[in-house]
């Protein structure tokens, strides 16, 4: 039996307009022919998604592909220039720093506020008050005014509040990012148990990681359009196809041919050998040396399809690498790799000390380990399982 349908966005498109004049006074002297001194931007075009209830959706794209003004006209927050958006249950949202904060009052005003905007009564709000505040974290600044607030406290406040107003809906957009890292765990915690309950989640995120461990559903967004609907690995991958595109653009000259780099990645080439329970890994990397400068290195990493880094390294304090023009070959060995059974990525970057950026390629390859083992995971290990069975008689 399908779950039920708790957001329908049906059609949906958005149009802003871009206006070209720099200040309010060029508007008016320009009224007559403010045509032609505005563009029509569609942030969206056309969308159409069914969300299901107890999922994790993940909306991922491109700066400015429309993630988070699909969020926003899914919470009601904008209205669609065409289509339409239908919700059941309750909704909570978390879509930008301080939003339904309001900074003059303190944080235990803006907790009854923004409670009451979410649909809390203040006899619910009373009761949640104490948990609210003590997930924030913040209790020793609950009476303090809210523009006092650091970046991170406004995130903690405004999570704890959301999460607590019993959401069958919560939208979440980047804002996870900008709290400290035992919060972050907090909040990470908190989502999982929501999708233990079966409640539905949104969430607009640039961390492939994060997508990854969250999501059952990838919605990939480009140019305001649906470039991906479904599987989360496939999803994260034609992103990171679509970054590897953008850069690759920026590579080229004005005639389209391509602008050479002091350093270039030429070809890229890695092959796994099993030995019983471990793989030997050999990778070979081309370099193209076109401007030798002093203390270049390579960047080395495996991860997951999902974007959970297993593995990096550098070579800044290996051994030294050619710095003459010309291709040359680096051998990346690894000769006791204990990975589980799937796909692999490898990701190589060239570039100096400084923090300089060569070139990139992400992901240079891919591998394979096989594996028929009694359990799954990204660590390949080698159970034993017994049963002591004792026989009891009666008495």
């Amino acid at each position: 039996m399908a779950a039920p349908i708790i957001a329908s966005v049906n059609g949906v498109s958005k149009r802003f307009l871009l206006h070209k004049d720099k200040s309010f006074k060029e508007r008016i002297v320009n009224f007559g022919a403010s045509r032609k001194h505005r563009d029509d931007f569609w942030a969206l075009r056309d969308i159409d998604l069914d969300i299901e209830a107890g999922s994790t959706v993940g909306l991922v794209g491109h700066n400015g592909s429309g993630k988070s003004t699909l969020l926003k006209v899914i919470g009601g927050i904008i209205q669609p220039s065409s289509g339409s958006v239908h919700r059941r249950g309750r909704m909570a949202a978390l879509l930008e720093l301080g939003a339904g904060f309001h900074p003059d009052l303190t944080g235990r005003d803006n907790v009854y506020l923004n409670a009451a905007i979410l649909g809390l009564s203040r006899k619910e709000t009373d009761k949640y008050f104490d948990e609210i505040v003590d997930f924030s974290g913040i209790a020793n600044f609950i009476d303090t005014q809210v523009k006092f607030y650091s970046s991170g406290m406004y995130v903690r406040l405004a999570f704890a509040v959301a999460v607590h107003v019993d959401p069958d809906l919560l939208l979440v957009d980047e804002v996870l990012a900008v709290g400290d890292e035992p919060f972050q765990r907090k909040c990470m915690e908190k989502i999982a148990e929501f999708q233990n309950e079966g409640r539905t989640i949104i969430l607009v995120s640039h961390s492939a990681e994060q997508v990854g461990s969250l999501c059952d559903r990838v919605v990939v967004l480009d140019g305001g359009s649906v470039q991906h609907d479904g599987d989360p690995g496939e999803g994260i991958r034609i992103l990171r196809d679509g970054y590897e595109d953008e850069r690759r653009a920026l590579l080229k000259n004005p005639d389209g041919t391509r602008r050479k780099l002091a350093y270039e990645i030429g070809s890229f080439d890695v092959e796994t050998e099993m030995r019983g329970d471990t793989a030997r890994l050999t990778a070979r990397l081309g370099v193209d040396i076109n401007e030798p400068t002093p203390g270049w290195g390579v960047g080395f990493s495996i991860e997951t399809p999902l974007g959970m880094r297993l593995y990096n390294m550098t070579t800044f304090d290996g051994p030294a690498l050619p710095n003459t023009r010309g291709r040359h070959e680096l051998v990346f060995e690894i000769p006791d790799v204990r990975l589980g059974p799937g796909k692999y990525l490898i990701n190589i970057g060239l570039g100096n000390k400084a923090g300089k950026n060569f070139d990139l390629a992400t992901p240079a390859g891919t591998f394979d380990i096989p594996g028929d083992d009694y359990g799954n995971g990204v660590l390949r290990l080698t159970p034993s399982v017994s049963a002591d069975v004792t026989v009891r008689t009666g008495s």
